[in-house]
């Protein structure tokens, strides 16, 4: 999945358990070539060969991802992803973990919907060293039980306090409201139920199926010569399987607004959820629907939302709203915390602006100012080898052609105001999924207690409107 994001933004997407930024490259790396790499093995990465500092940083994702969890036991691919570097070969996780810090190359990997991700950086002089170990932990990881037997008691624990936790408890109620029994509507780090069934034939098979050449995505940026890591890349993932077993997912349109869902929970502040189907990364609107979220929601302090809910009538500390694409399907999502006695009047805050927005959309200074934010302040995202390298394999994980940092600026200015209204009307004018993470309309006028209930969240049930 990706998304716009800022701050508040960010606290959204975790709440989601989603991954995922819209990317372009500062001057100095637009000004740099990006090569289309293609191993003598044949692996392809896009790598930008840069020695301003001796570091290099690989990004990468095999397709799958937390979709490909069996319906009965979500959590199987959070939990691999928590373990691959957890020991591999004759290397225990001990001494897996020395052999990192020794040194100090950073490795690690994360799950998302679609992709089970991981990030490589080093020092160039280690880079052998640091390949070498990444190669280990993709193709003969370990999974001892006594390793398993950890992670496992910090999922656990993680889950439980979760299970207090109004974001959490929002996101999660959220995707079930929008996806119901589709995989993206399944808890990706799992449940408290799933969690303890998982076995190690099941972190197996799913690495098995997985992990494979056929669908992996690499970026590279840094101070390494084009045959120097060529050869790298093959030895790494060249003896991975060349091809994946992944279970279909079906394409999915989120569930048709308004519905609303209560979440009873005894906290000082109540959580809000809020939005609807969204749009596809390759829709031919997309951007001017990047371009409308952007004055809408997702401008932070310059939004439309901010504007209405914070400072003309003080109902919440901050409101955003982010645009959400994945794989096979995409959402507008929006969160804002809010005292339990303004959450009505907060909800219809919303409502209204986003109704407005729908009917009339953006005006043309709005459209304008939009523009030149979004090309100017994106320019500063790209600005460090790691950064760049995650933007890469955003681009190719969206399926953008290599030169697209070139091609955005003009394709955010070709956005027209006609353009720009009829996505909003299209995207915003359906109302709103909504999720209400708090104290109960009855309880709202009396003292939180000291301590939160540990409620199970209620199951989403449609609303009049």
């Amino acid at each position: 999945m990706r998304c716009t994001r800022t701050g508040a933004a960010r606290r959204l997407l975790a709440a989601l358990c989603f991954a995922l930024t819209s990317l372009v490259a500062n001057p100095s790396f637009a000004a740099t070539k990006i090569q289309h790499l293609v191993t003598p093995g044949g692996i392809e990465a896009w790598f930008v060969q840069d020695a301003t500092v001796p570091l290099v940083a690989m990004e990468y994702a095999f397709a799958g991802g937390a979709a490909q969890d069996p319906a009965d036991k979500p959590g199987v691919g959070y939990m691999v992803a928590s373990l691959l570097d957890e020991g591999a070969a004759d290397l225990d996780s001990r001494t897996f973990h020395e052999r990192l810090d020794r040194r100090a190359i950073e490795l690690s990997f994360t799950i998302q919907r679609d992709r089970l991700r991981g990030s490589l950086r080093m020092l160039k002089e280690h880079s052998d060293e640091a390949f070498g170990l990444l190669r280990l932990a993709l193709t003969a990881p370990r999974f001892d039980s006594s390793d398993v037997e950890r992670i496992r008691s910090q999922i656990m624990s993680g889950l439980r306090r979760n299970s207090t936790n109004p974001n959490a408890l929002a996101g999660r109620n959220f995707l079930k409201l929008a996806f119901g029994d589709h995989p993206y509507g399944r808890p990706s780090h799992g449940t408290l139920e799933s969690i303890p069934t998982i076995k190690t034939d099941d972190l197996r098979t799913y690495v098995r199926h997985v992990l494979a050449r056929d669908k992996l995505k690499i970026a590279v940026v840094g101070d390494i010569e084009p045959a120097a890591l060529a050869k790298l890349l093959d030895q790494t993932f060249g003896g991975l399987p060349a091809k994946g077993d992944l279970t279909p997912v079906a394409d999915v349109v989120a569930a048709k607004p308004p519905q609303r869902a209560l979440v009873p929970l005894d906290v000082p502040q109540t959580v809000v959820m809020f939005g609807g189907p969204g749009i596809k990364r390759h829709d031919p609107d997309f951007m001017a629907a990047y371009i409308d979220n952007h004055i809408l929601g997702g401008g932070s302090l310059s939004s439309r939302l901010y504007r209405e809910v914070r400072e003309k009538r003080g109902l919440a500390y901050s409101v955003s709203e982010s645009l959400l694409w994945m794989d096979h399907s995409a959402l507008f999502a929006g969160t804002t915390g809010t005292r339990a006695d303004r959450v009505g009047e907060s909800i219809d805050a919303i409502n209204s602006e986003i109704r407005r927005f729908a009917e009339s959309g953006p005006t043309q200074k709005e459209l304008d100012e939009a523009k030149s934010y979004l090309k100017g302040s994106q320019m500063l995202e790209l600005d460090t080898s790691s950064k760049l390298a995650t933007g890469l394999l955003q681009y190719q994980t969206d399926d953008l052609p290599i030169d697209y940092i070139e091609k955005r600026n003009s394709i955010v200015d070709a956005v027209t105001l006609d353009q720009a209204r009829q996505i909003a009307k299209r995207l915003w004018g359906q109302g709103l999924l909504t999720v209400i993470v708090g104290r109960t309309p009855q309880a709202a006028a009396q003292p939180a207690a000291a301590q939160p209930a540990a409620t199970q969240p209620a199951a989403p049930q449609p609303a009049a409107h």
